[in-house]
C-alpha cells in the first residue's frame, strides 16, 4: 500500500503514462518517411523493405555505445546511415531527425491524463522522469512539471537511480517523500522502489505482475483511478 502522508511530490513517467506511445512514433515514422521520399529519394526502396529502419535502429547501440541511451542521438544516427547506404547526402541527417522530432512531439493524451495531472498538480510539484525524448515544452506540460529529466540530460536513464535522485533534488525533497507513477514494472515501480521512492504501478492494460521475487505493487488501471482513491 502507499502511505500517502508521507507523499510531499510526484515524479511521473510520460511515455505510455500520459499518452500511448507507439502511435506517436508511428506518426513522427511517416512524417519521417514523406520527407525523404521528396528530400532523399534514394531512400525509398530502402524504406519500403520491411523493418529495414528498424533494423538500423537496433544496431545503433552496439555500433555507437558512445551514444548511451540518448534516444535522440541514437535516432539521428540511424538516419545517417539509411541516407549513407542509399547514396543520399548523410548531411540530411539533421533536417530529417528534426521533421521526425517535431512530429514526435504531436502526442495524442490519455482522456483521463491531464485532469489527473490538474488533481496532481493542485496538491503536489511534480518532475517528469522519462526515457523517451519528448519535450514537456512542446507537448504542452510545462506549466505542469517544476522539471523534467531523460537520458539526454542526464547521462542515465531509469532503472539508474541517479533519475530519481535528480527528481528529488528539483523537488527539494527526500526520495521516501516522492511517490512515482509510471506503467513499466521494472523502468518506473521496481526502478523507482530501489531508489527509495514510493511507486504506483499505471498498468492500464491489466496486464500480471510477473516479477516473482517482489511483491505486486499498489496498482491503478488509470490515473483517473488514482485520484478516485487519493484521501481527502
Amino acid at each position: 500500500m502507499i502511505d500517502f502522508s508521507k507523499i510531499k511530490a510526484i515524479s511521473l513517467d510520460l511515455d505510455d503514462t500520459l499518452w500511448p506511445v507507439w502511435p506517436t512514433i508511428e506518426r513522427a515514422e511517416e512524417a519521417l518517411a514523406l520527407w525523404l521520399a521528396e528530400k532523399a529519394p534514394g531512400t525509398v526502396p530502402l524504406c519500403a523493405i520491411p523493418g529495414y529502419q528498424r533494423q538500423i535502429r537496433e544496431t545503433m547501440p552496439t555500433l555507437r555505445p558512445d551514444l548511451g541511451n540518448d534516444l535522440s542521438a541514437l535516432r539521428r544516427e540511424a538516419i545517417r546511415v539509411l541516407l549513407e547506404r542509399a547514396g543520399e547526402d548523410p548531411g540530411l541527417a539533421e533536417p530529417a531527425f528534426e521533421v521526425f522530432f517535431e512530429a514526435r512531439q504531436k502526442v495524442i493524451f490519455f482522456e483521463d491524463a491531464l485532469s489527473s495531472l490538474d488533481f496532481l498538480k493542485s496538491r503536489y510539484p511534480m518532475v517528469a522522469l522519462s526515457n523517451g525524448n519528448a519535450d514537456i515544452h512542446k507537448v504542452g506540460l510545462k506549466g505542469y512539471f517544476v522539471a523534467a529529466f531523460n537520458p539526454i540530460i542526464l547521462g542515465v536513464g531509469k532503472p539508474d537511480p541517479k533519475m530519481f535522485h535528480a527528481g528529488a533534488q528539483a523537488l527539494a525533497v527526500l526520495p521516501e517523500e516522492i511517490l512515482h507513477i509510471g506503467d513499466d514494472p521494472h523502468l518506473d515501480v521496481l526502478a523507482a522502489q530501489r531508489a527509495g521512492l514510493q511507486a504506483v504501478w499505471l498498468n492500464r492494460e491489466e496486464k500480471l505482475w510477473t516479477h516473482e521475487l517482489h511483491p505486486a505493487p499498489f496498482t491503478v488501471t488509470s490515473l483517473k483511478h488514482l485520484c478516485d482513491i487519493w484521501p481527502d
